[in-house]
């Protein structure tokens, strides 16, 4: 089997297209690289389709027009989404930005196609709706700690949600990186950072912080 077939076996909805139209996918999707650092998708640029993270990190945000950047959510491995293909997904109607975290692979079914698969699949619909939702709720938990709760707790929520993904103490970030992670200034992150650590929550050096007190931590949230 080629890897191309092996990448599209894992999108969601592969199983509940006819021959057709996975021949149609084959067709009309690619697998696209990115270095860190670069941007994969912008609100105002060409639209670019759905994507499933094949490998990687992705962080999607919105930019005000003075350049503030609210991170929405991140996408790793197997993560799919849909709003990197708004141009064609109506129910969009705000602009988000994609930068790679990480070195990425991307399987990408180009605007086009995908918008015919909606139109004629029920089942790739249910998808990109359900999908909507999913990322829909994951914007406002965002908004939620970013009105309501004090840094400390957004701090703590983020640090811990590190450990439970990776499974390390070692956090390897800088304060600047974790500014954009938690929406912050990094000043703020240094001085949250500087009074975890005289609670005996954390200890920092450069680029890295390591967390000493998981389970304060988490009672913080």
């Amino acid at each position: 089997m080629e890897q191309t077939d092996l990448n599209l076996k894992n999108l969601p909805y592969w199983n509940s297209l006819s021959e057709d139209e996975k021949t149609f996918v084959r067709a009309h999707s690619a697998v696209h690289a990115y270095q860190k650092g670069a941007l994969i998708h912008s609100g105002g640029c060409e639209c670019l389709g759905m994507l499933l993270v094949l490998r990687g990190e992705i962080r999607t945000y919105i930019l005000s027009e003075e350049g503030r950047e609210i991170t929405l959510f991140r996408l790793r491995k197997g993560d799919p989404c849909v709003l990197s293909a708004s141009c064609v997904v109506e129910q969009i109607t705000f602009d988000t930005q994609m930068t790679a975290e990480t070195d990425c692979e991307l399987l990408v079914v180009n605007s086009a196609s995908f918008e015919k698969l909606t139109s004629q699949n029920i089942y790739v619909r249910c998808f990109m709706f359900e999908l909507l939702c999913e990322r829909f709720s994951s914007v406002m938990w965002t908004m939620q700690m970013i009105l309501f709760k004090g840094y400390d707790r957004r701090l703590a929520a983020f640090l811990t949600e590190e450990y439970d993904r990776t499974g390390r103490s070692e956090i390897k970030m800088t304060h600047e990186q974790i500014a954009q992670h938690t929406n912050s200034a990094r000043e703020v992150v240094a001085r949250m950072l500087k009074r975890f650590a005289s609670e005996d929550l954390v200890e920092f050096k450069r680029g890295s912080i390591r967390l000493k007190d998981i389970e304060s931590l988490r009672r913080m949230i």
